[in-house]
């Protein structure tokens, strides 16, 4: 059966946002006397929603305090400090062209990604972005962000695809029972691979014909 709809990570899958990322960490770790980290130190920690990260990366800090104070931050330093990942703006807009079905599915605030879809000139080409805030809090790697996803856009799981960078993306589509490729940007556990490893973003116009 061909693919109807491709879903979509934001961070590590569409843009490099990991300078905002760590920017707003360190800014919570100075705020509790804690020393900066790198970004590559802190890109390890990404991916499973940012009540973890925070409790990983500010420990001892009250979560919910350490949240509040990363948003803050993040609001005025995600825009100028995320840049697309190479050909992710010419690929997306063709797909889109073919008359594929995109949506993305991230465990960033969902206010934060819409905002970033936006500033990075693609929002006309997903019909839907969604978050952790849509689906009752309950980020990857609960299905439920990517099930809502697919009801949205009116595709059945074997209809779709969903494109990421990490474990946490294969887990997810696993429970929801989607294809799910990942982009060369991220890592996985060994145990965990994806149905498909992509040599480049754009390999996905060869892949979804559309």
């Amino acid at each position: 059966m061909p693919f109807r709809a491709a879903l979509f990570d934001f961070d590590g899958t569409l843009a490099d946002s990991f300078a905002a990322i760590t920017s707003s960490t360190n800014h919570v770790r100075r705020s509790y006397g804690l020393p900066p980290m790198t970004e590559a130190e802190v890109r390890g920690y990404v991916g499973f929603g940012l009540d973890k990260l925070m409790s990983d990366l500010v420990p001892g800090a009250p979560v919910g305090e350490a949240v509040a104070r990363y948003r803050e931050h993040h609001a005025g330093v995600m825009v100028s400090e995320t840049r697309l990942l190479p050909n992710v703006g010419d690929t997306v807009r063709a797909l889109a062209g073919r008359g594929l079905k995109l949506a993305v599915c991230s465990n960033k605030r969902v206010e934060f990604t819409r905002e970033l879809v936006r500033a990075l000139g693609l929002d006309e080409y997903f019909a839907y972005v969604l978050g952790p805030d849509d689906v009752g809090d309950r980020a990857k790697p609960d299905p439920a962000m990517l099930l809502e996803g697919l009801k949205r856009l009116e595709v059945s799981p074997a209809e779709a695809v969903y494109v990421g960078d990490m474990v946490v993306d294969v887990r997810t589509a696993r429970a929801a029972g989607v294809e799910v490729w990942l982009v060369p940007t991220g890592t996985t556990d060994p145990g965990e691979e994806p149905d498909r490893r992509l040599t480049s973003f754009e390999e996905l116009l060869a892949l979804l014909a559309g």
